[in-house]
């Protein structure tokens, strides 16, 4: 397994300081909470799902609190959401794409890092996805609602695409910079595309949009 090249830790960072924007600008929508709340969700959001990975892979402490940057920067893009929620809120467009970018690259290191630490396929995929969701997941259970990722436009599946083309990757011995760029965008594309037509995973016979028949 290929060790993290500096290309994929800056898109790790920039993926982590944007799901703390991110995280907290959902957080300020959602619920009303103050600063702690808000940046505490935030920085949950940019880092949980790593944290969760790196406790069940047994990689201990988890890197989120050996490399000061990730807390930096996930607490930095809470405050950023905090400070300027009303004027964030109308770019919408730009922080959804970079969202986009923070699920595909997460997906891929996550899935990468399973691996290296000697999961099989199965496993290595699944906290591959958890890396990707599992932050958010986390959020929004804390504000008492149900995770976007089980009801809105295509997230998991793209992050589960992405885990399983990184599995293959590595399986054949070509997994490295431009291989796990490539993963990415795969998943970037299908994330963007989910947003762009209003996709959704498939849901029982009748069941519409809003959850009624």
């Amino acid at each position: 397994m290929a060790t993290q090249s500096p290309l994929l830790l800056v898109l790790d960072l920039v993926g982590t300081f944007v799901f703390g924007l991110n995280g907290a600008l959902t957080a300020v929508r959602t619920a009303r909470l103050d600063i702690v709340g808000v940046v505490t969700l935030g920085v949950i959001t940019a880092v949980g799902g790593g944290i969760i990975r790196d406790v069940l892979i047994g990689a201990i402490p988890p890197a989120t609190f050996r490399d000061w940057r990730y807390l930096a920067l996930a607490t930095c893009g809470a405050l950023i959401a905090f400070v300027a929620s009303r004027r964030l809120g109308r770019l919408e467009t730009p922080i959804v794409v970079l969202d986009a970018v923070g699920l595909s690259v997460f997906a891929v290191m996550g899935t990468a890092k399973a691996g290296l630490y000697g999961l099989e396929t199965g496993p290595a995929i699944l906290l591959g996805v958890v890396t990707a969701v599992g932050g958010g997941t986390l959020r929004d259970t804390l504000v008492g609602e149900v995770p976007s990722v089980l009801r809105s436009d295509l997230y998991a599946i793209p992050a589960l695409v992405a885990a399983a083309i990184t599995v293959v990757l590595v399986e054949v011995r070509i997994y490295g910079p431009a291989t796990a760029l490539g993963a990415a965008a795969v998943c970037f594309v299908i994330r963007m595309l989910g947003v762009r037509y209003g996709l959704q995973a498939p849901r029982p016979p009748g069941v519409g949009r809003d959850g009624a028949g």
